[in-house]
């Protein structure tokens, strides 16, 4: 199951691969973006992506009813569809000198297509991978689309059922995805903890037969390091620059700190797996010798009994170990003890 994306291995027994989603963090400005870019460089992470739309690919130019954001616990409440996703969206010309960027500073770049057109424009970019999201997970076509590339496919799952994750697997396979990873996603932004079952992660693993991760909208880094003792071999999380200083997706985007930290913890996260092991390790041998162990605690003359007086459990383990205290207790020493010596069987 293990794959490559660009020069980077994808599986299990490599660190977890960090997505930095720069999504519409750039503000509509160039220069933010491409500091974006160096900002999640300097941070550790593998790949940078972006979304790849207009708002005419997206909806219609209708600015009221069903086309109008009223629910007021949505981010982005009091908008219209087509005027979010104007001011989301990143300019198909900013794509080439945001990829050669990347590739200056050893950033994998990919995005997410949200329509046919825009997997042709990518085509031409040459991307090393495709991302499918939660929202167009359902939509077949694409996938075909997409699939048919044969380059790696990762798919956030939000809000699919598990037919409706079958159908999409199913069908991506049969249209030449040979790479398929399934992120875990609650759709909601931000989301609650509470609201991730990330247990879900390794049933999802063992259901579809292919690699998994997450796409975390979260705050924090806690979720996305927890999800790697669960089988996440990738990790997707929006990045901006500073939330305070706004943009479409800022609200839940990790900060260039944070980032950083997500790379480290992660990777330690993997690290700490292991194996299923019992015993010292290699590295705790040398800690036995600091286990209790039975010592003379007063000087023994030859012929004098062992009393709790003067034998003792204590630090250090040289001497023997203490479950021997109650069948030692009594018995006589054949020579003279002094204090401070490990107790072993011929001094008896």
């Amino acid at each position: 199951m293990k794959f490559q994306i660009g020069s980077r291995w994808i599986g299990k027994d490599q660190k977890p691969f960090i997505i930095a989603e720069m999504s519409g963090n750039h503000n509509q400005s160039l220069d933010r973006a491409l500091a974006i870019v160096e900002a999640a460089a300097r941070a550790g992470a593998d790949a940078l992506k972006l979304q790849t739309y207009t708002a005419d690919t997206m909806t219609l130019d209708i600015h009221d009813g069903d086309f109008f954001i009223e629910d007021p616990n949505n981010l982005w409440s009091g908008s219209s569809l087509y005027n979010l996703y104007q001011e989301a969206y990143t300019p198909w010309e900013w794509h080439e000198p945001i990829f050669k960027k990347c590739a200056e500073l050893g950033l994998l770049a990919f995005s997410t297509p949200f329509d046919e057109t825009a997997v042709d424009f990518l085509e031409g970019l040459h991307v090393p991978a495709y991302k499918i999201a939660s929202f167009e997970n359902t939509d077949i076509q694409l996938i075909r689309k997409v699939a048919a590339t044969g380059k790696p496919l990762i798919i956030s799952t939000g809000m699919a059922s598990i037919a409706e994750l079958d159908e999409t697997v199913r069908e991506a396979r049969k249209a030449g995805a040979k790479h398929i990873v399934l992120l875990k996603c609650t759709s909601t932004y931000p989301a609650s903890p509470n609201n991730t079952n990330i247990l879900t992660i390794p049933h999802m693993e063992q259901l579809f037969n292919c690699q998994v991760g997450i796409s975390d909208h979260t705050m924090g880094i806690g979720v996305s390091v927890a999800s790697v003792a669960l089988g996440t071999t990738v990790i997707e999380k929006h990045f901006t620059l500073s939330r305070a200083e706004g943009g479409v997706d800022s609200a839940f985007s990790l900060e260039p700190d944070e980032l950083k930290a997500l790379v480290v913890e992660s990777e330690r996260a993997w690290q700490a797996l292991g194996t299923i092991t019992y015993g010292a390790t290699d590295r705790e041998v040398p800690s036995l010798k600091h286990r209790r162990s039975l010592y003379i605690s007063q000087d023994v003359k030859k012929g004098e009994a062992l009393t709790k007086n003067n034998i003792k459990a204590i630090r250090p383990g040289l001497g023997l170990p203490t479950k021997y205290l109650d069948h030692l207790l009594g018995k006589t020493v054949k020579q003279d003890i002094k204090k401070g010596t490990p107790v072993t069987w011929d001094l008896l």
